[in-house]
């Protein structure tokens, strides 16, 4: 195991870019401060995994689904985060960009996970509020499966809709049909 040296101050975007990598863990920022956590479990990854390809095969091709992209949601102080699938708009992942700002990004997806839970539903979900993100998803992968949809109104989120099994949704007037069972089954469900 390799010691490596942490910042000692707040760190800035080009801090941020000159970190080494680290593969074994998830880094993000917050307000300046590094915040590292232990890469998410097989299950969690597969799940991710299945969302992003399943977003991707039904949005209009105007938008394209990744995953674990970081976003630039606050330059002073930094806060950059690694949501688990964000759609933005095609044109600008064919330019190929190390990370996103957050005007690029049309929805944010987080896949709840041990220790992220609280992350997820709070912290993210006012920092992506904050930043202006419409579309907020968050999915919980303990039986039944759900997703609730929130969409930025006057600043706050609103609950657009709450599901389990099948979720019929909107985005961006592209009707987008989600398995959601099919998120945690090891293949994707054939029509």
């Amino acid at each position: 195991m390799s010691v490596m040296e942490w910042p000692h101050d707040l760190l800035s975007l080009d801090d941020w870019i000159n970190l080494p990598e680290t593969p074994e863990h998830q880094v993000e920022v917050v307000e300046g401060v590094l915040v590292v956590a232990p890469r998410p479990m097989p299950f969690h990854q597969s799940a991710v995994t299945r969302l992003g390809y399943l977003i991707n095969e039904k949005l209009a091709d105007e938008y394209w689904a990744l995953s674990e992209v970081e976003i630039v949601l606050s330059e002073a102080p930094l806060t950059v985060r690694s949501p688990d699938v964000v759609v933005v708009p095609s044109s600008l992942v064919e330019t190929n960009p190390p990370r996103f700002h957050t005007g690029d990004v049309r929805l944010v997806v987080e896949v709840l996970s041990e220790g992220t839970r609280r992350t997820d539903q709070v912290t993210k979900f006012s920092e992506y509020a904050e930043a202006g993100i419409e579309h907020y998803w968050i999915v919980d992968l303990d039986s039944p499966v759900t997703l609730i949809t929130y969409r930025l109104i006057e600043g706050d989120y609103e609950n657009f809709g709450e599901f389990s099994g099948v979720a019929e949704l909107d985005f961006a007037g592209t009707p987008l049909t989600l398995d959601l069972n099919a998120l945690t089954t090891r293949r994707a469900q054939r029509p």
